[in-house]
């Protein structure tokens, strides 16, 4: 049966929290100097933990961590530098963390960017949203082993346009379209999450990845038509469409797999609206692709990025 919970499409972060006691664990939140992964980092540290915000611009992270301090009272909201992009710089926030992590939110993403890549050639969007957070969540096994942690992938309803290219996973020969770099990239999240379950399962690490739906107010969409992302008809009971969410409502699941008892031990799972998906019908943007949880193409993923990973750096 799937995993449900009180919980649905209009909750918020604070109502997932609420009663949560985090008090003497670490968390990690990527891309928290705004947006979704501002709010999940606030929420948690609403609960007592010490919570970093992992950033590109350092000076938005210590900003937000600042903010969070002043609303929640936790003076342990702190921000660290990481690009996702730039290998150096993950190796770098890897080395640096110390002690046990217990939460670990893979947060941060680009949306249907214009073709890009980074120094190594690899396409951004691949590089940024999989790639990146596949180095930072491996470089922190033993930190991870140590918390008992809970890994958490946010992905998309986009992730069921389209399979990874394990062939050609950075449009080298195939015709670049941002939204397909988008989707691959998503579901990359989920394989992740599926990957993870199965081969940490014995150090006490679970892992799970989300859709957010759809939150029309963060940077997230910069690269994207407005006209993309009008609110569709929506049925509270999360039946016949989607709605527009705000940020609050967009971090509850986010929150809720970080966090809430409801779904300790629950792993290798995707979830939306704070549920368990169910398998994803055609014409219908909800639900989760079965190859996004198929787990020899999540081993076939991990083999990809290890090898992409061991490459050497650019001069």
């Amino acid at each position: 049966m799937p995993i449900t919970t009180p919980f649905g499409a209009t909750t918020t972060a604070d109502q997932v929290i609420a009663g949560v006691d985090l008090t003497g664990q670490h968390a990690i939140v990527t891309g928290a100097a705004s947006g979704i992964g501002r709010e999940t980092a606030r929420a948690l540290a609403t609960a007592g933990a010490d919570v970093t915000l992992a950033v590109r611009d350092p000076d938005a992270g210590q900003h937000a961590a600042d903010d969070i301090t002043a609303a929640t009272g936790n003076p342990n909201v702190h921000a660290a530098a990481l690009d996702l992009a730039d290998r150096r710089s993950v190796r770098a926030f890897v080395t640096a963390w110390t002690g046990p992590l217990h939460i670990l939110v893979n947060n941060a993403g680009v949306m249907a960017t214009p073709e890009r890549r980074t120094a190594e050639g690899w396409e951004l969007q691949f590089a940024t949203n999989h790639l990146g957070h596949f180095a930072l969540t491996t470089g922190l096994h033993h930190a991870l082993a140590a918390g008992h942690a809970r890994v958490v992938n946010v992905s998309s309803v986009g992730h069921i346009n389209g399979e990874v290219l394990f062939d050609d996973p950075n449009f080298e020969h195939t015709p670049y379209h941002p939204w397909a770099a988008y989707s691959q990239s998503k579901t990359a999240n989920v394989l992740f999450a599926v990957a993870i379950a199965r081969r940490w399962a014995a150090d006490g690490i679970t892992a799970n990845a989300l859709n957010p739906g759809r939150i029309a107010s963060t940077g997230l969409i910069r690269h994207v038509d407005p006209a993309a992302i009008l609110p569709q008809s929506f049925d509270p009971a999360g039946n016949t469409g989607v709605s527009i969410k705000d940020i609050p409502q967009g971090a509850a699941t986010s929150t809720l797999l970080a966090a809430s008892p409801l779904v300790e031990g629950v792993t290798g799972k995707y979830f939306e609206d704070c549920q368990e998906a169910q398998p994803c019908t055609p014409g219908i943007r909800r639900g989760v692709a079965p190859y996004a949880l198929d787990p020899e193409k999540a081993d076939r993923l991990w083999q990809l990025s290890e090898n992409l990973l061991t490459s050497p750096l650019p001069n």
